[in-house]
């Protein structure tokens, strides 16, 4: 990293005291409705945690990893799905785990650090009560400047309900790690997974772990790549191998540690991650204080301007009576914007339906050409398997694409208010953990074998008719009922009649089949439809609420400013001169906060 972590720290604690007073001076103006931007402003500052979340599909590694990264043993490691709740490793000066419970409280149970290996949603500590995640903190160099990992569960079809859970975690994200093995190159799915985290935080890579079992790793590595720039993906592809990384730890082996891969998952975390949260964070910081920094300037100008020259002072009022209306009708329910994000909504509101509907009946289409091709009954486990796969791309390529289009509804909305740099709220999207819960498993199917005995009666009910007509007929020639004619000709009806059942009982489960296929995607469709439309109306009242809180302070700063400006006119003579020596110093103190600041951005603010 650029800075020493005492620089660093340093420098925190330089930008926490510039927003300290910052603070005190919006306080003094009597404007408490600026502090929640910049108590948020120093949250951030003083509390700069970055998220990483590792993911990918089960037995690939992540646990292990996160513990060879870490050189701790917190994530639970074994050959079975062994993490089944989020698990949170964070810094701490003991080592202590707690389980998160769901909840209006968010109720924490601490645990023995040695049951960590045995945590999952249906542990005894929770008492019934679901488990949101699992907390772990442990003293780490790593974790001490700030970095914070989440072992998410494996990912995968409908048999596996962790997707849509990852999906919202990835979201808020700072950086992601998606965690593939060496025993083979990208599936599908993995490929589709991957543009969805790309899509949600292009702040990820991707780790080819296992290096160790499997000496053709590097073709592997070679597929891989060549899979990422066919499908326009720029994400780095690191190999890593977490048991190297573990014996060179053990036994502090330089070579094995270049070996193992991980120097380059720290030039990652240093460079893509550390490095630029922030600086992104210091001009996101600097543009709220400096935002805070004119809505308290603009009274103090109004007012001194009005005690310098009275003319001047009048034309002021006015520019300010013409925003004050301009801000008031901002307020307003008829207010462009309040109608720009009220259709805005409304229209993503059916075009995720749509989105959601179109990629369910495509999958539809697919699984019942498939079933047309083949006897389901023989392939109804992959059909099944095949099935989820594509189901949970669907929905997660339709929770992607909403995010998206959440995002751009917002900064639509923004440009209503004439600034170029209306900051955009960070969209909560709720927990889907148990999005997919009550969708039922794909119904079981016959398999379509039938035993010995049950072909022989089938047989032997066709070839009835055909010996007795046949016999009947050779009769009149003087032959027995029982010939040689009428038994060929009783084989080859029994024969056809078998075939005839056969063809019947494969046109019935395939019938039986798309029956299934369609009642699970209506399933789907039909709680993943409600869900959206659950968190499109929570997405339009946090923008709603986001723009009445910007529109109300600045409506108050134009208020306050055309209040003072015009107070300004009947102060005395002598007490003008006072006046304007205390606005004078409150200008150079808000100026001297605006350079100050400009300079912790890096740029000018």
């Amino acid at each position: 990293m650029s800075l020493s972590p005492a620089d660093a720290a340093t420098r925190r604690a330089a930008l926490v005291d510039l927003i300290d007073e910052t603070i005190v001076s919006a306080r003094a103006a009597d404007r408490v409705d600026l502090d929640a931007r910049l108590a948020a402003a120093r949250t951030r500052v003083a509390d700069p945690r970055l998220r990483v979340v590792v993911v990918g599909p089960l037995n690939q590694g992540k646990s292990r990893f996160v513990n060879a990264l870490l050189g701790l043993d917190v994530c639970s490691v074994g050959d079975d799905e062994t993490t089944a709740v989020p698990t949170l490793v964070q810094h701490g000066d003991r080592p202590r785990a707690d389980l998160v419970l769901t909840g209006d409280g968010a109720e924490r149970i601490e645990i023995p650090p040695g049951d960590l290996a045995r945590v999952t949603p249906a542990t005894p500590h929770a008492d019934g009560r679901t488990v949101q995640r699992l907390e772990v903190s442990a003293p780490s160099p790593l974790l001490a400047d700030g970095l914070v990992f989440v072992d998410t569960p494996g990912v995968g079809g409908h048999g596996n309900p962790h997707t849509a859970a990852t999906l919202t975690l990835l979201a808020s994200a700072d950086a992601v790690f998606v965690v593939s093995d060496a025993s083979q190159e990208f599936t599908a799915p993995e490929m589709s997974f991957l543009r969805q985290v790309h899509t949600l935080c292009p702040a990820s890579a991707v780790l080819l772990t296992k290096t160790d079992l499997y000496p053709h790793w590097r073709r592997i590595l070679d597929a891989d790549r060549t899979h990422l720039r066919d499908a326009g993906l720029d994400v780095p592809l690191v190999p890593v191998s977490s048991l190297l990384r573990e014996y060179a730890l053990r036994t502090d082996d330089a070579s094995l540690q270049a070996e193992s891969g991980f120097s380059a998952v720290y030039d990652f975390l240093r460079e893509r991650v550390v490095e630029r949260n922030a600086d992104a964070a210091r001009v996101s910081v600097a543009r709220d204080v400096r935002r805070v920094i004119e809505h308290l300037a603009l009274g103090v100008q109004s007012e001194l301007t009005a005690l310098r020259d009275p003319a001047a002072g009048a034309a002021a009022i006015e520019d300010l009576q013409r925003a004050k209306t301009a801000a008031e009708t901002l307020r307003t329910r008829a207010a462009r914007w309040q109608i720009t994000l009220a259709d805005g909504i409304t229209d993503l509101a059916a075009d995720v339906d749509h989105d959601l509907r179109d990629r369910l009946r495509s999958v539809t289409r697919a699984a019942e050409e498939s079933v047309d091709e083949c006897d389901p009954g023989r392939e109804w486990p992959r059909l099944g398997q095949w099935l989820g796969e594509q189901v949970a791309e669907s929905v997660g390529d339709n929770f992607v694409w909403a995010h998206e289009r959440a995002l751009a509804l917002a900064g639509t909305v923004a440009e209503h208010f004439a600034l170029d740099d209306v900051q955009l709220p960070a969209l909560r999207l709720g927990d889907l953990s148990g999005l997919l819960a009550p969708v039922g498993d794909l119904s079981d199917l016959e398999s379509g074998r039938i035993g010995v005995g049950q072909k022989v009666l089938v047989g032997m009910k066709g070839s009835y008719g055909g010996v007795l007509m046949f016999g009947l007929v050779t009769t009149l020639m003087g032959m027995a009922l029982v010939n040689p004619i009428s038994v060929g000709a009783g084989v080859v009806l029994g024969t056809k009649a078998y075939r005839d059942d056969k063809q019947a009982r494969v046109v019935k489960r395939r019938a039986d089949a798309k029956i299934a296929v369609r009642k699970f995607t209506d399933d789907v469709s039909f709680q993943v439809g409600k869900e959206s439309k659950d968190r499109l109306r929570v997405i339009q009242r946090q923008l709603r609420d986001h723009f009445t809180d910007i529109a109300d302070q600045t409506l108050r700063s134009l208020s306050e400013s055309m209040k003072v400006a015009q107070d300004a006119a009947n102060v005395e003579q002598q007490e003008r001169h006072r006046r304007v020596a205390d606005l004078e110093r409150q200008v150079t103190e808000l100026t001297g906060l605006r350079d100050r600041m400009a300079r912790f951005a890096g740029a000018e603010a």
